[in-house]
């Protein structure tokens, strides 16, 4: 095992923690923790503008993406920080030329999937219920040059569970608004033969069944929408999603995580042409192609859980909350051996609580390979040969 543990308890003074250090020492010291929140390292890296190279996005497009790339719940649990970024990037694409008139083009007909909203917990019944969780697919269906105009709200659970479908009747006002009304649901179980009506009063809701649409910007690729709603909500929505958000769109369902973290790699490893090199910054585990052992000292010193902070020094912290202000934190190092390999080496933990701390003296190595490195993802195999993708943080705990 490549953990080694000698000895649980407390030490002397002797021992020369930097996280314990940093707690004995003076408030000057406690503002010098925003070293250990550096941006990103300059240098070799791969460009994250594959989707744009593959003629999907444009690089305004691009820039929404990024911003929306590691926020969850659709907007539910992003930061102000994100949602000034998100916010950015709609307002530059409002202000691109996109398709001009977008409800006379027929590229605005089809099947949408939601990707962002800025007021997930409001608004419709089938917002306020389902767009929060990332579990669930959800999408919009837009038909307007048919006989019956339609407009239509639709959460998928799962091929094996079914989805929802709320309906509206819609109309247009002129070339970018879409007057619509609701007027039936119903589930589609896989497992049912017939439809089971989701108990909706919409006759009953008057004025509240109503509800405008208008589309600020349709991409003319006709891959990405930007719509606003009469209540004051911002949609996101997709036609087709960039590699990045469909492997995290994967990892959120937990079904075939590792087939897709592969098939992603294999992607961007073709189309690069420069060593990917470890970004500087706060790292967030989001999937490992193992579980979690019964030991958690094992799982936190091996990196299988919680983050990671790398420095452009070479230095690497792990960092696992526990409960009530307790965490671990191991300190170690990293040297680069090979085009995309390290050598890590970490032997220097403690368990934090406030000014207080329990050293152990533990030690673990490994290699650690760089198989993909972006802004906002990075995908390693590391210890016991694991596949680890963790997304960036920093901005997020702004």
């Amino acid at each position: 095992m490549a953990v080694q543990v000698a000895k649980l308890g407390f030490l002397s003074n002797t021992c020369h923690h930097p996280a314990l250090s940093h707690y004995r020492n003076t408030s000057s010291r406690r503002r010098r923790r925003s070293l250990y929140f550096s941006r990103q390292i300059s240098g070799s890296l791969i460009k994250e503008e594959e989707e744009q190279q593959q003629g999907l996005f444009t690089q305004p497009e691009t820039q929404l993406i990024e911003a929306l790339i590691g926020i969850q719940g659709r907007g539910r649990d992003a930061s102000s920080q994100q949602l000034k970024e998100v916010e950015r990037a709609v307002q530059s694409l409002e202000g691109q030329e996109g398709v001009p008139d977008p409800t006379d083009s027929s590229l605005i007909e089809g099947r949408w999937q939601l990707v962002f909203t800025t007021r997930p917990g409001t608004a419709s019944p089938i917002q306020r219920t389902f767009v929060g969780v990332d579990g669930f697919s959800v999408f919009q269906e837009v038909y307007l040059k048919t006989d019956d105009p339609r407009v239509s709200n639709i959460v998928k659970f799962s091929e094996a569970i079914g989805e929802l479908k709320v309906e509206a009747a819609a109309s247009v006002k002129d070339g970018k608004r879409i007057l619509f009304r609701f007027d039936r649901a119903a589930f589609s179980f896989s497992f049912l033969p017939f439809k089971v009506p989701y108990p909706v009063p919409f006759k009953l809701l008057g004025e509240e069944a109503k509800g405008w649409l208008d589309t600020t910007y349709l991409s003319q690729s006709g891959n990405i929408r930007i719509s606003r709603g009469n209540k004051g909500t911002t949609f996101v929505l997709q036609k087709e999603t960039a590699p990045r958000q469909k492997l995290l769109a994967t990892i959120s369902t937990g079904v075939g995580v590792k087939e897709a973290v592969e098939k992603f790699v294999a992607l961007n490893q073709r189309g690069a042409n420069r060593e990917p090199e470890l970004q500087a910054g706060i790292w967030q585990l989001i999937w490992s192609s193992q579980q979690e052992t019964d030991s958690w000292i094992e799982n936190a010193a091996n990196g299988l859980m919680g983050k990671q902070i790398v420095k452009e020094s070479g230095q690497l912290r792990f960092v696992v909350d526990i409960l009530l202000g307790m965490r671990f934190s191991m300190d170690g190092k990293f040297v680069k051996s090979g085009n995309n390999t390290y050598d890590v080496t970490m032997d220097d933990a403690a368990i934090i609580a406030g000014s207080f701390g329990l050293p152990m003296e533990m030690i673990t190595k490994f290699k650690l390979e760089l198989l993909y490195a972006g802004n906002k993802i990075q995908i390693t195999r590391g210890y016991n040969n694991i596949l680890f993708v963790h997304l960036r943080v920093d901005d997020a705990e702004k």
